[in-house]
């Protein structure tokens, strides 16, 4: 479900507001069976065709690459309990599934209780990680989200040659984001426009940065991802919520806000999570 970031930012007016409470990381090694799935050549044929793209037949020939129900249904039973019904699942990732034929986020909101609303983000790069985010903090403002979980997954694998040189990750790996309504303002999203091209850019990304800490006020935990690459190198999608995963409980524990920002500079989007 791709969707264009806004130029304002999404927050709960309300008394109570959608944060970020726990965080669970993981890396794996390994393969999944789907990746020897024929549907998986089937789809990335379809998938490349209009560009002239090559497919990667060794990848397709060894089974290379990790389903993402597979990656992260653990982790969500481990990170969310059987008395915690879940009212919104959101799977966000970068690298394509090795199962397209099966939703991998409506496979994964049956490893939580509730039923959830389930649906994926992607074609965003690293922002879909904040977007997924703004979007779980605007359906909380409906009224009928009071628990949400985002996920977020990359694997090793391209099953085709790209048309540019793209960032890949050293291991598949899954991060999950559980996000509850606490009193007080909630976490905001906001995401911009910002060339490539830095000197065509009249706002800096560490401007930015600057401006959402100071907005937070002494104190704050941040998590800066604009500087380099789309996070760190070997995990450029999930690396700085891997980070924050780790960081979490402590800054929780101090009470703390936070700020995690993040540069997709291929795409060009400019992100900051705020946490008050």
């Amino acid at each position: 479900m791709p969707a264009g970031p806004p130029g304002s930012p999404v927050s709960t007016p309300t008394a109570a507001g959608l944060r970020i409470t726990r965080a669970l990381a993981r890396c794996s090694d390994g393969r999944s069976e789907a990746s020897l799935d024929p549907d998986l050549r089937v789809f990335v044929s379809d998938l490349v065709r209009p560009y002239g793209l090559p497919l990667r037949e060794d990848l397709l020939r060894e089974g290379v690459g990790h389903s993402y129900e597979e990656l992260a249904a653990d982790l969500l039973r481990e990170a969310v309990g059987e008395d915690e019904p879940v009212d919104l699942l959101i799977l966000a990732f970068d690298t394509p599934d090795v199962r397209p034929g099966a939703p991998s986020s409506l496979a994964l909101s049956r490893s939580v209780p509730g039923g959830p609303l389930a649906f994926a983000v992607c074609d965003q790069g690293s922002a879909a990680a904040f977007t997924a985010l703004r979007l779980a903090a605007e359906y909380h403002r409906t009224g009928a989200c009071r628990r949400a979980v985002v996920v977020l997954a990359e694997q090793t694998a391209l099953h085709y040659e790209p048309a540019e040189p793209v960032a890949l990750p050293r291991r598949h790996a899954a991060v999950v984001l559980v996000c509850e309504e606490e009193p007080g303002t909630g976490l905001a999203v906001r995401q911009q426009r910002h060339p490539a091209d830095r000197a065509e850019s009249a706002v800096r990304p560490e401007s930015v940065v600057r401006a959402r800490t100071a907005e937070l006020g002494p104190g704050a935990a941040v998590l800066d991802a604009t500087g380099g690459d789309d996070g760190p190198a070997a995990q450029p999608f999930t690396g700085p919520w891997a980070e924050l995963a780790e960081r979490l409980p402590e800054w929780r524990a101090q009470r703390r806000p936070l700020l995690v920002a993040g540069l997709d500079r291929r795409l060009g989007v400019l992100s900051t999570l705020a946490q008050p």
